[in-house]
């Protein structure tokens, strides 16, 4: 016999029996009568009193079932027609997974490295400032996912199986933790071994990875993609060609819009990294003082409020991770987080951004017609760099003192490697976002009452939320104009995170796939 129940279990019960103890004490049956398996776990810090509820399958005289839910049938494809993939990032990645399993070869051209060789440009850029435009923490194996948080949680539920990503994860080297948590993560030191576990499953069913590959121009008669134009001056005739190329490719932006193919200006958010110390944030979530319970994990929050009639909110939040340098290219400070898959580091960050209304909000650029956005986006950018000293160093300044309007004599410790410089953010920000923060900062102060702290750092600036251009595609995925190109993911402007971004590479393989 099968049964499903919830189970709620406070914080003090959870370090005393173990989860299988307290279901038979629940039901009243023996312990050695039941196996339980964990559909669902969360953790509800509402109140003082902490508790961990559980959503179990029970088992009451009779095993766990050995079969799986889903298995991924991956075929040999060496000798398949071709579906051109480019980008290798979460929509790249399982787009040519899903290839496989529909019997097509996915051949992948990434301008990056691969995950190994990337770290040694990681390293380049955190601590001597020198920026690959090809190879950084957005360009390279696995994309701006490979060192992040890996952060799972995603709102897209009708766009996708989630939970097929999910089994995918585990299926090449996740824990089946992801499978069970309310808001799974993964880890920015698992996520390059998953991503390499990937890349090899494609490898061995006969599909082709390209690295150091850079796309820079299409060739299109009558509206239909003939062939790509890699850098070396190599042509490559394809028929279907998946773009995933992220959103921070603005060379391929800027190459669609030379080559009049139809874009769109895309409402996008820009702001700052705010970052707490983690004791901070634990004992605000938590409710207590000094070291949170080690049955618990780093706090997270979330945190959103209208100012002005725009949105003012928290985005990628951190727990127990660290800032990184997230430029593509020289002349730019962008700063993104991450965090390692315990999240156990000192300090907790999050991007706190304001909404851009792309019809309203930024007049002056609107010369630039559809990559108005991106435009803004650069000038941003390069704010930062000056302001910073004309290094990877970010301009920063105490929370605190950006909400006051005054210069930070000094600041306080970070996670940022390259380093931080105090900067008059208060004042350097446009007037639509700087006033807009500071008055989101007052709000969240009062909803998290500790929150609002000089032992906090903003650094700028979080500019690389989402892309600022749609690249519009039909009902059938394909672009509203050029047959044979596929939009795909977040620089497409289909996707928000990694899991989004899967999904739509699923779909876009699939449809790739039709009539080919």
């Amino acid at each position: 016999m099968v049964r499903n129940i919830q189970l709620r279990v406070s914080l003090k019960e959870e370090g005393q029996l173990g989860l299988k103890t307290k279901t038979a004490k629940y039901l009243g049956i023996s312990e050695e009568d039941i196996e339980i398996k964990i559909l669902r776990k969360s953790i509800d810090a509402r109140k003082p009193t902490i508790y961990f509820n559980y959503k179990l399958e029970v088992y009451i005289n009779e095993a766990i079932p050995s079969t799986k839910d889903y298995t991924f049938d991956y075929k040999d494809v060496s000798k398949s027609k071709p579906i051109h993939i480019i980008g290798f990032g979460p929509a790249g990645m399982w787009a040519a997974l899903r290839c496989l399993e529909l019997g097509y070869k996915p051949i992948v051209l990434e301008r990056g490295k691969n995950v190994r060789d990337r770290r040694r440009d990681l390293k380049a850029i955190n601590q001597d400032h020198i920026v690959n435009e090809d190879s950084n923490y957005c360009f390279g194996e696995g994309g701006a996912g490979t060192y992040s948080d890996g952060k799972l949680y995603t709102r897209s539920l009708k766009r996708g199986d989630v939970r097929r990503i999910f089994e995918s994860l585990v299926h090449h080297g996740a824990t089946e933790e992801i499978l069970v948590d309310a808001h799974p993560h993964i880890g920015t030191n698992k996520l390059p071994k998953i991503v390499q576990n990937i890349r090899e499953t494609i490898l061995k069913f006969g599909g082709e990875v390209h690295f150091n590959t850079k796309v820079i121009d299409f060739i299109i008669e009558d509206n239909l993609l003939k062939s790509i134009i890699l850098e070396n001056e190599n042509e490559m005739n394809v028929s279907r060609v998946i773009l995933a190329t992220g959103h921070s490719a603005r060379d391929i932006f800027e190459l669609l819009h030379k080559k009049n193919i139809a874009l769109k200006a895309k409402s996008f958010a820009m702001g700052v990294r705010v970052e707490h110390p983690q004791h901070i944030i634990d004992a605000i979530q938590y409710h207590c003082k000094g070291k949170r319970n080690k049955l618990l994990p780093a706090a997270a929050y979330s945190l959103v409020q209208q100012v002005k009639g725009r949105g003012v909110y928290s985005f990628c939040m951190c727990p127990g991770g660290f800032i990184v340098p997230a430029a593509t290219a020289p002349g730019e400070v962008v700063v993104n987080g991450m965090s390692p898959s315990k999240r156990n580091n000192l300090f907790a960050n999050s991007g706190i951004v304001v909404e851009i209304n792309i019809d309203e909000d930024i007049r002056k650029y609107e010369k630039f017609g559809v990559l108005k956005g991106l435009e803004y986006q650069k000038d941003l950018e390069r704010l930062a760099f000056t302001s910073g000293g004309r290094t990877q160093t970010a301009p920063a300044q105490r929370l605190t003192d950006f909400v006051d309007g005054q210069i930070s004599a000094d600041l306080n410790p970070t996670s940022y490697q390259p380093g931080l410089k105090s900067a008059p953010l208060h004042s350097l920000l446009p007037k639509l976002i700087g006033s807009r923060l500071r008055a989101g900062f007052k709000a969240f102060g009062e909803k998290m009452h500790g929150y609002h702290t000089s032992e906090a750092n903003i650094v700028g600036v979080e500019s690389r939320t989402s892309s600022p251009v749609n690249i519009p595609r039909k009902a059938n995925l394909e672009h509203i104009e050029i047959e044979g190109l596929f939009p795909c993911g977040e620089g497409g402007g289909y996707a928000g995170g990694i899991v989004s971004a899967a999904m739509d590479g699923e779909r876009c393989a699939e449809a790739a796939a039709v009539g080919l």
